[in-house]
């Protein structure tokens, strides 16, 4: 129990050289183009939900919003399989690290708003006051109005970290309770570890949900904005 509790998030070196470009490439590898003219199981099952999932998104968007549907299904799809890459044991899950998901959410939060500023002017100027407002509460409303646009990239990254990272350090908790348990008290050591088994379920869950999430919102920041 001496293991450092947070080594799992540490970024891998081999020979002092950083692999975490490598790993980001591997999910690259569990989508093949297809190149046949009938599809194995496997792929035609990552089609049809791949479509399913971007017809659900893009069906609030204008034409200019749908222009960006291979960018939400190619966001969609890297995060949610190295999500589920992460639950792998001794694997890296890049999505822990908030400098990662801040490289993600700045880009796409900045080219929705400044696409919305150009497109829509007034409209996006308009969302920094509200219609009827008193005027002695104008300032105040467009400072706010003016942190809470900033504060968006910042949620997103925060809330993918945070659920992928508070997941991960919980079931390396009930894994090493339940190493040590099998010594002391097997019935508890099988109690927890029953408890391990569910919360990786729960953690499938999650990672393809944090995954939803990120992009939906994306997506919804590109509708406000086209």
């Amino acid at each position: 129990m001496n293991e450092n509790l947070f080594a799992s998030f540490m970024t891998p070196t081999i020979l002092g050289l950083p692999i975490v470009i490598f790993i980001i490439m591997f999910p690259i590898i569990l989508f093949p183009n297809p190149k046949r003219l009938i599809n194995n199981r496997v792929i035609t099952l990552q089609q049809w939900l791949i479509k399913l999932i971007l017809k659900q998104m893009m069906m609030i968007h204008s034409a200019k919003g749908r222009t960006w549907s291979l960018m939400l299904t190619t966001l969609i799809l890297f995060i949610g399989s190295t999500n589920l890459l992460g639950l792998l044991p001794h694997s890296f899950t890049p999505t822990t690290q908030l400098s990662l998901n801040l490289g993600m959410a700045i880009p796409l939060w900045a080219g929705a708003v400044l696409l919305g500023f150009r497109h829509k002017t007034k409209t996006s100027l308009a969302h920094f006051l509200p219609q009827g407002t008193p005027i002695p509460l104008i300032p105040m409303l467009i400072v706010i109005e003016t942190i809470s646009l900033f504060i968006q990239p910042m949620a997103l990254a925060v809330r993918l970290t945070a659920n992928i990272t508070a997941g991960h350090l919980l079931m390396h908790l009930i894994g090493g309770a339940t190493s040590v348990l099998f010594s002391i008290s097997p019935p508890a050591a099988l109690t927890t570890f029953v408890i391990l088994l569910l919360l990786t379920l729960l953690e499938f869950a999650v990672a393809l949900i944090q995954a939803y999430v990120f992009t939906l919102l994306v997506s919804l920041y590109l509708h406000d904005n086209t």
